[in-house]
C-alpha cells in the first residue's frame, strides 16, 4: 500500500546563503495492507520529514513514494489533495481547524467533503467524540478554545472518522492520560484489522509494542550512512 524507494531530500537555505543541508538519501520503506511500521530514531534524524513527504507537504528531490497508484514525489496538487481526501489520512500532534467551525463538524468534514449524509457523517463525528470522552457540551464549540489534550482527541476522532486505506500518525498517545491512551491503541488496532497500513511515530514504547509490527529506524537514511 506504502512504496518508498531510493527517496533522497535536502533542504536549501536561501538566507543563508543557499547552503544545501542533505537530510535523507537512498530511503526505503514498504508497508503492506493492516500492517503498522514504526519511525523510529535519534531527534533530527527525519522521521517528521519522511512522514511529511508521504503526505506531500514535502517535495522530495529523488526517489519514489508509492502510496496506492499515486506517486507522491511526481503528483501534482491536485491529485495529492484526491489521495488525502480519499486514501491517506494523517493525524499530527497539532490541530489546525478554521475558527468558529463546531467540534462536530471539524470531526466530520472528511467525510462530508465526500458527500456523506451530514446527518450520518457527523452521527460518526460525535460516536468517536464520545469514545474519546470529548463531553458533549463541548461539540458545539470550536475546539480552538480546547485545552491541549482535548485538541489532540479531537484531531484523532477527524483522522480516524473516515476509514483511510493509509494513515500517518505522528505521537498519537503523547500527552493522554491512560483511558483516552487506551481508547487511541484500540482505534488503531481496529484499523488495522479492516487493512489499514500505517506508519506513525511513537515515543511512547509501550504502545509501539503492542499496536507496531515492526521499526525502521530512520538514521540508516542519514547521507551519512547511505553510501
Amino acid at each position: 500500500m506504502i512504496e518508498i524507494d531510493s527517496l533522497s531530500k535536502s533542504f536549501t537555505l536561501h538566507n543563508q546563503g543557499g547552503a544545501v543541508i542533505p537530510v535523507m538519501a537512498g530511503a526505503h520503506l514498504h508497508v503492506t495492507a493492516g500492517e503498522c511500521v514504526a519511525l523510529t530514531g535519534s531527534s533530527g534524524a527525519g522521521k517528521s520529514t519522511l512522514m511529511r513527504m508521504i503526505y506531500g507537504n514535502y517535495r522530495a528531490n529523488a526517489g519514489r513514494i508509492m502510496v496506492g497508484d499515486t506517486d507522491v514525489a511526481r503528483a501534482e496538487p491536485r491529485e495529492i489533495i484526491q489521495l488525502r481526501r480519499h486514501t491517506l489520512g494523517y493525524v499530527s500532534q497539532f490541530l489546525r481547524v478554521v475558527p468558529r467551525v463546531p467540534t462536530r463538524d471539524v470531526v466530520a468534514e472528511p467525510l462530508l467533503i465526500l458527500g456523506s449524509a451530514p446527518d450520518a457523517a457527523r452521527a460518526r463525528a460525535e460516536a468517536l467524540l464520545d469514545r474519546l470522552n470529548i463531553p458533549e457540551r463541548l461539540w458545539s464549540l470550536s475546539p480552538t478554545t480546547f485545552s491541549g489534550g482535548e485538541q489532540q482527541r479531537v484531531n484523532i476522532a477527524r483522522g480516524f472518522a473516515h476509514p483511510f486505506p493509509a494513515l500517518l500518525l505522528d505521537e498519537p498517545t503523547a500527552s493522554l492520560d491512560a483511558t483516552n491512551r487506551e481508547v487511541v491503541l484500540t482505534l488503531i488496532e481496529e484499523a488495522k484489522a479492516r487493512g489499514a497500513a500505517i506508519v506513525g511515530i511513537f515515543h511512547d514504547e509501550a504502545a509501539r509494542a503492542r499496536v507496531c509490527d515492526r521499526e525502521v529506524d530512520v538514521t540508516a537514511f542519514t547521507p551519512a550512512r547511505a553510501a
